[in-house]
């Protein structure tokens, strides 16, 4: 049996059986976790993988698993303990300002900035839902790309707004297109083999020091792309079928 959507799966849930197929992204909103266990337990096939849709829904999942293309000091913290331990780390370290990034909000609304590590620690003390979160340095010359890669078709553009460290467009940024180098989209293409993305939406950052990944995801915001959501959802189950029957 092949599920091609969502809708299909809950009406079907029940009847599936190793072997069979789903072609798509979960929807079940608080369970996708279960589900996925739930499903590979099973038998049943992924595509996208059960590992692209973890990471794609969770930048402290992100954070763990592809660490070594991040910001250098890039942090994942779970509890009280940790944050304790990341202040002792960041000043050793002689870094003052940060930038907390919740688990699992979009569209810049869970990025913010701190003076210091201290002013993070004196805010979660009175939240026990911030954790989990990730946390890094706060980097001021950089330029944020967007790069959409699904089979052949890549396009790349960066994200600006002078008035806001966020650089999302949904949040009053601008885009323009970028040409990216040989290095940059082998960064991406790392990235994706090791998180097993069939395609991806990528966040970079090009700094003086070099290019690290920011965030990926299996689908994201179109505004400052050439191309539209119809075209890239046809390229993409287009990619999905293929990569099952060559499986």
């Amino acid at each position: 049996m092949i599920i091609h959507n969502s809708r299909e799966l809950k009406e079907r849930y029940d009847e599936l059986k190793a072997g069979d197929v789903f072609l798509g992204v979960l929807s079940y909103k608080g369970l996708r976790d279960r589900v996925l266990i739930d499903l590979l337990e099973r038998g049943v096939q992924l595509f996208p993988s059960a590992l692209a849709q973890t990471l794609s829904s969770s930048k402290v999942a992100q954070a763990l698993a592809l660490r070594k293309w991040m910001l250098p000091h890039t942090l994942v913290i779970t509890r009280r303990l940790s944050l304790m331990h990341a202040i002792s780390y960041f000043n050793r370290h002689r870094i003052e300002r940060v930038v907390t990034k919740e688990d699992r909000l979009d569209c810049g609304y869970g990025i913010h900035y701190w003076n210091n590590i201290e002013e993070v620690y004196n805010h979660a003390a009175f939240q026990s839902s911030a954790y989990p979160f990730v946390v890094q340095p706060f980097i001021e010359r950089y330029t944020d790309i967007r790069i959409v890669i699904v089979g052949d078709y890549i396009e790349a553009y960066t994200r600006e707004n002078q008035y806001n460290f966020r650089n999302n467009i949904s949040a009053g940024g601008s885009s323009r297109p970028y040409s990216l180098n040989n290095s940059q989209l082998a960064l991406c293409r790392e990235v994706m083999e090791r998180g097993k993305f069939p395609f991806a939406h990528i966040d970079l950052l090009i700094t003086p020091d070099g290019n690290y990944l920011s965030e990926i995801a299996l689908d994201g915001g179109l505004k400052g792309a050439k191309t539209d959501r119809d075209t890239l959802c046809g390229l993409k189950e287009e990619l999905l079928t293929s990569r099952y029957r060559t499986c």
